[in-house]
């Protein structure tokens, strides 16, 4: 009864052994699932081999859509403070007292302790919304896109008419005017004031308490208006330009984003499927295979190495042969995309393997251990 048991085992196996190598001596063995028809029944997009032409294209491409003109953020010696709307300013008439902001100073706002109340504006001359001040003598006097030395000129000119050589100390003593945002990936994101000392990309990132450890240094936002630029400050670098002649203007909002955002995803017949985080935007195929352990040996088919971008217009494909020549050179060239999905597709043999112990669960193993006993 054992001796039919197992020769009938060794019968399907055989069977199915045979089926399964005549389909792939006809060409007709199990199809990549990147090849089988999309659930619409249309065609899936056609594959694209990644050759050393197919790269420098690519490359090309990347180039031609990364190149922004970048040119009004840089300025080469940034202009002085200007007093805006908003700015509280520090006038100091000397020898006169009396034309202190409203016979303010700072003792009759200090509590008996000593320390300021809550919610107390700093005594001096506030900027109003039309960019005038109202300084005794004088009245209403206009000072809004004036720097420090110019309000200070044009305040002795009208004082001039009353006091004789009048000696001024102006300067801004709160900045309110102008400010920029800074979000993402920073220590500190919030309001940045800009002040006397000009607000570059770099000093806006030191003043958030600098960049996190999951930021993107490619991928930094400056949102102008209705302008919107993407600072690569690892390429400026590279490149030997300086990113701290990136000038922010009032109102600019930058955005740090996060590595997590720029993720790969390798997937199929490799030895650890993982999602992985690009390094300041820059991932190789070589790179993706490598950190996910390579192609599993006992099952990766080398010949079907593919890389699915998904694109606005339409879906790509493409395939590397890993055996062939210059293939580890080819891996190390193509450049991955964020959101890209590397597959490695299953051998011919895996794939039998797998299909016969969905047909015969159990059967393979048990033919194997009958034919090996003595």
């Amino acid at each position: 009864m054992a001796l039919f048991y197992s020769s009938g085992i060794r019968a399907c196996c055989s069977a199915a052994l045979a089926l399964a190598l005549a389909g792939c001596a006809t060409g007709l063995g199990f199809e990549s699932p990147l090849r089988a028809e999309t659930e619409n029944g249309s065609a899936a997009p056609p594959t694209e081999l990644i050759t050393d032409t197919l790269i420098a294209t690519e490359r090309e491409a990347s180039a031609r859509n990364a190149r922004q003109d970048l040119t009004p953020l840089f300025v080469a010696k940034p202009p002085p403070y200007t007093i805006g709307r908003g700015d509280i300013l520090s006038i100091v008439v000397w020898d006169h007292p009396e034309l202190a902001a409203g016979g303010m100073n700072a003792a009759t706002v200090m509590n008996p302790s000593g320390t300021v109340p809550p919610n107390v504006v700093s005594p001096g001359f506030a900027v109003d919304h039309l960019g005038r001040i109202q300084f005794p003598l004088i009245g209403l006097l206009t000072v809004d896109g004036l720097t420090e030395e110019q309000a200070r000129a044009l305040l002795a000119k009208k004082l001039a008419r009353y006091i004789a050589q009048p000696n001024i100390t102006l300067r801004v003593q709160s900045y309110r005017s102008r400010r920029v945002y800074v979000d993402g990936e920073v220590r500190t994101p919030g309001l940045q004031a800009i002040d006397d000392i000009p607000m570059t990309l770099v000093e806006a990132l030191n003043r958030a308490g600098g960049m996190g450890p999951g930021a993107d240094q490619s991928r930094i936002v400056l949102e102008r208006g209705e302008r919107r630029y993407i600072v690569n400050l690892r390429e400026l670098v590279m490149k030997g330009v300086n990113p701290g002649s990136i000038l922010l203007a009032h109102g600019d909002v930058v955005r740090v984003h996060s590595r997590d955002e720029s993720k790969v995803f390798v997937s199929g017949e490799v030895i650890t499927p993982k999602a992985l985080t690009m390094h300041n935007g820059r991932l190789t195929l070589s790179e993706a295979l490598g950190e996910t352990g390579g192609i599993s040996p006992l099952s990766g088919d080398a010949r079907q190495v593919y890389v699915v971008r998904k694109t606005p217009e339409r879906t790509r494909v493409f395939r590397l042969d890993a055996r062939g020549s210059g293939a580890l050179g080819m891996a190390e060239a193509f450049e991955l995309r964020p959101k890209d999905v590397v597959y490695v597709a299953a051998s011919p043999l895996a794939n039998w393997n797998r299909h016969l112990s969905l047909l015969f669960p159990g059967a393979l193993t048990s033919a194997v251990g009958v034919t090996t006993r003595p």
